[in-house]
């Protein structure tokens, strides 16, 4: 299953600058609360993405999703989210991160620029390695996501700021629903030779 896929509600953001959210589970008014956000739904694989572009500014998909959000909040509690494109402060633009996080990899990685952020990391599971500081193998895709979201609001609450990058060029690159390979098409009518084409 795809790291998307573990919490009703997740949040995140494609490289090439999308705000988007998948809902993971039926929620009534969720189509709504989104789409009165702003968010603009796309059907893909089997499941629809609300999408914010990527020339929406942070502070205006920052406000956005937390308005969703907060309406969601009535409707449910699991939800994460590792956006980067919403990271705006009440005084302006985020600081520049000193910690990114990388879930593209079978391995959840991490590179702290600080020592504050290290000892963060650490305190939250992320043990050093050549390369910056990784979490144990033994993590599923849940706990992972998890401890990343806890990771990131500790270092926000120290005024640190951080960036989670998925691995997920455009919108595109998010997984289908678990079980579909392809986008869901209407069958077509039987063949003369009452034979139906293969999708």
């Amino acid at each position: 299953m795809p790291f998307t896929d573990h919490h009703a509600v997740f949040v995140g953001s494609t490289d090439d600058g999308h705000t988007f959210v998948v809902v993971n589970q039926p929620i009534r008014s969720a189509h709504r609360i989104l789409t009165a956000s702003g968010f603009t739904p796309r059907e893909h694989q089997g499941r629809t993405l609300y999408l914010l572009p990527p020339d929406t500014s942070r502070e205006d998909a920052h406000n956005r999703t937390g308005e969703a959000l907060h309406q969601l909040l009535a409707h449910t509690m699991d939800f994460v989210d590792l956006s980067w494109t919403t990271r705006y402060h009440s005084t302006g633009p985020a600081p520049k991160a000193v910690v990114h996080f990388d879930l593209s990899d079978d391995r959840v990685t991490a590179t702290a620029h600080t020592p504050a952020a290290q000892e963060v990391l650490e305190q939250h599971g992320f043990t050093p390695a050549p390369a910056g500081h990784i979490l144990p193998s033994h993590l599923g895709e849940r706990e992972s996501v998890g401890v990343v979201a806890r990771a990131e609001t500790h270092l926000w609450s120290l005024g640190l700021a951080s960036e989670t990058r998925l691995g997920l060029p455009t919108p595109e690159a998010i997984a289908a629903v678990p079980g579909r390979t392809r986008p869901t098409r209407p069958a077509p009518p039987p063949a003369p030779t009452h034979q139906r084409h293969t999708r």
